[in-house]
């Protein structure tokens, strides 16, 4: 097995496999900082707290690194994740090669999600997507983790199921790639919301509420784009959606704090230290939505808010004034303004 992507999630997924049995090559392009995980068995930038098993080789030699492997999990930024694609296969990726994307986000200049850049780069890929309620760090000091392998491949899914599966790292299996996709990759918008919101002093009631609205609002652009309704229901929507939104290990969350602080984006990613995946997504999530034409008032909100120079507690304040409306509106309903 060989995973490209040395960050947290990379490492964690990585370690996972090496502690299952399998002989795993963890790639990074940063060939100081791979150099001193090799000779620390350590992440110490991203997991200081995980020690990398014996069969865990890290290297920075991508050649190597997928030579001969018989699946591919790829955790990298959303911003990259086209890039490797390109450099794998320039490298001898194999098209049988079966391909997992731990990837969660959108794509800024073409507003794909992860699997939509994977099948336009190479349609004949087996193919799955890897999402849910999951902190690296919680992963590598072997919690108990539960999350979501989709694909519409049965043997692909199950194939990558048998590699991450154990004791503290349960695998459910599901085919709708598109809905896994969009719950993980609009969880971390609504997080920033959420974040926002607590660092305004708005209340418990407020973050309920905007998180429950936020995953409706999930769920229509979901469905527009072909998702099913339950997958919204599950690991990889409500459930990393109330992870994410809601613990401060969360980037994203953390950011929306630090927002409310009177910190600049930049200067809240410097903070953090680390990427924030939700700002990248709310930028293609808010274009692509207006393509659709669907109604999306808290990620307009919160664009308004990152993107615009929106006061922040006045722009959230503003969602409670909207019209009323049907919480599950009906064909035909009428809606009181």
């Amino acid at each position: 097995m060989a995973v490209l992507g040395a960050g947290s999630w990379g490492t964690a997924l990585a370690v996972r496999l090496g502690r299952n049995g399998h002989d795993v090559s963890l790639w990074g392009r940063d060939r100081d900082a791979i150099a001193a995980m090799a000779a620390s068995r350590c992440n110490v930038h991203y997991l200081p707290g995980g020690t990398l098993p014996p069969t865990l080789a890290p290297t920075a030699d991508l050649a190597s690194a997928i030579a001969g492997v018989h699946g591919l999990v790829v955790a990298v930024p959303s911003e990259a994740l086209r890039a490797v694609l390109g450099q794998a296969a320039m490298a001898g990726l194999e098209t049988a090669c079966p391909l997992l994307i731990a990837t969660k986000g959108m794509e800024q200049d073409t507003t794909l999600l992860p699997h939509e850049v994977a099948h336009e780069f190479s349609s004949h890929q087996p193919l799955a997507l890897l999402s849910g309620p999951s902190f690296a760090g919680e992963v590598i000091r072997e919690l108990p983790t539960a999350v979501t392998l989709a694909s519409e491949d049965p043997a692909t899914a199950q194939f990558f199921a048998t590699m991450l599966h154990d004791r503290v790292f349960r695998v459910y299996l599901g085919s709708d790639l598109t809905g896994v996709a969009v719950g993980g990759a609009g969880k971390n918008v609504i997080a920033i919301g959420a974040g926002l919101a607590d660092g305004l002093g708005m209340g418990a009631n407020a973050r309920a509420a905007l998180v429950t609205r936020g995953l409706a609002e999930l769920t229509r652009f979901g469905l527009l784009l072909g998702a099913q309704a339950e997958t919204f229901m599950g690991l990889s929507g409500v459930g990393d959606l109330i992870l994410t939104a809601t613990d401060d290990q969360s980037r994203n969350r953390r950011l929306g704090q630090l927002l409310a602080a009177g910190y600049s984006v930049e200067a809240a990613h410097q903070k953090i230290g680390q990427v924030t995946e939700g700002v990248r997504t709310l930028a293609a999530l808010e274009r692509r939505r207006h393509t659709l034409r669907v109604a999306m008032p808290i990620t307009e909100a919160l664009h308004a808010v990152l993107y615009q120079g929106a006061d922040p507690f006045q722009t959230l304040a503003g969602l409670l004034e909207r019209g009323r409306t049907d919480e599950f509106p009906m064909r035909g309903a009428v809606h009181a303004e």
